[in-house]
């Protein structure tokens, strides 16, 4: 049986590890849908009880994915946390967020008759809304946990004024950021913040959106793939950050295991309060992944990861610079 974790102190308990969804409708080239089934079984038959989605992955098709792997299965055994807000055009394109209080009402309609439930576990703005204050926008899903559609309040991708001013508001179960060997921007405050609120963490790109699974090639072709604009992919920032994989390997070969598996066994050792989020789309990713649980790691195995990978030594940006600026967890230089 897979152990669990509780995201926070007031939010529920999950499977240590997560499932991330979004690979399977969007952003990272074609996924088989026979396929996303199957590994959306198999995620849920190994124990994993978190699954996490988007209502703009695929423009709805990953929530009806998810409804339909779903089917006949115990709705209560399963955790499902969807992200709203943020606006794209029928080219894909993104073109803002949308935290208004009527906004979040209406998102929530379409997600539970895609998702065909009546009631989701943990729902949370993409990203910040700057035009709306989040007291507003939390409030507004603070009203739908009341009337029994929401169980659970979420943020994505917020800093400490953020995380503070809306847990003031209603009761925060996690944060889900990007965390990673390669992304350790949380360990600047708000990781500190989020613990002394009681507010857990969902760790998403614990593979660093592919580059810390080890099988990265600098000649893979990308179709239709968030990568192919993502900083980290492109060029000199790729050599280097596929070097920092390397020596990754060095360690990982010594402990008989993969990079991939120590990656997301060094996430699942900064604290008892993080859930990594795996975004496998097919059954090998997930098996590798779930065997990640039956690494340990000593102290000094930890010092040789993070001499491989040191904080701060990666290269490039987590997004272009359009999606850093959607970011309320980053700083951003005066305007």
């Amino acid at each position: 049986m897979m152990n669990t974790r509780r995201l926070g102190r007031q939010g529920p308990q999950v499977s240590t590890i997560g499932l991330g969804c979004m690979g399977m409708s969007d952003l990272y080239g074609p996924s088989d849908r026979d396929e996303s089934i199957a590994t959306l079984h198999a995620a849920l038959d190994s124990g994993v009880t978190l699954l996490d989605t988007g209502d703009f992955y695929g423009m709805g098709h990953n929530e009806m994915l998810i409804g339909d792997a779903l089917r006949g299965r115990q709705r209560e055994n399963v955790l499902v946390s969807v992200k709203f807000g943020a606006l794209r055009d029928p080219s894909g394109n993104w073109i803002g967020n949308d935290g208004r209080p009527a906004s979040v009402r209406n998102f929530l309609a379409y997600s539970l008759k895609r998702l065909g439930t009546d009631y989701i576990d943990i729902y949370r703005p993409s990203r910040l809304d700057p035009a709306v204050p989040i007291e507003d926008t939390v409030g507004a899903i603070a009203d739908l946990v009341q009337q029994g559609y929401v169980r659970h309040v979420g943020l994505s991708e917020v800093g400490e004024e953020t995380l503070r001013r809306a847990h003031a508001v209603t009761p925060i179960s996690d944060l889900q950021i990007e965390y990673s060997l390669m992304s350790r921007g949380i360990e600047r405050g708000i990781l500190q913040t989020c613990r002394e609120l009681g507010i857990g963490v969902t760790a998403y790109g614990v593979l660093s959106r592919g580059l810390l699974s080890g099988s990265w090639s600098k000649d893979r072709k990308l179709e239709r793939d968030f990568r192919s604009t993502s900083p980290r992919f492109q060029g000199e920032n790729l050599e280097r950050n596929l070097q920092l994989v390397e020596q990754l390997r060095e360690v990982a070969h010594a402990h008989r295991s993969s990079p991939a598996q120590l990656a997301l066994a060094w996430v699942l050792t900064r604290g008892d309060d993080i859930v990594p989020l795996i975004g496998a789309r097919r059954r090998p990713q997930l098996d590798d992944a779930v065997s990640a649980l039956n690494v340990a790691l000593s102290a000094d195995e930890l010092a040789q990861i993070e001499a491989a990978v040191p904080a701060g030594a990666v290269a490039g940006q987590r997004y272009n610079e359009i999606g850093m600026r959607h970011l309320d967890s980053e700083p951003h230089p005066a305007h």
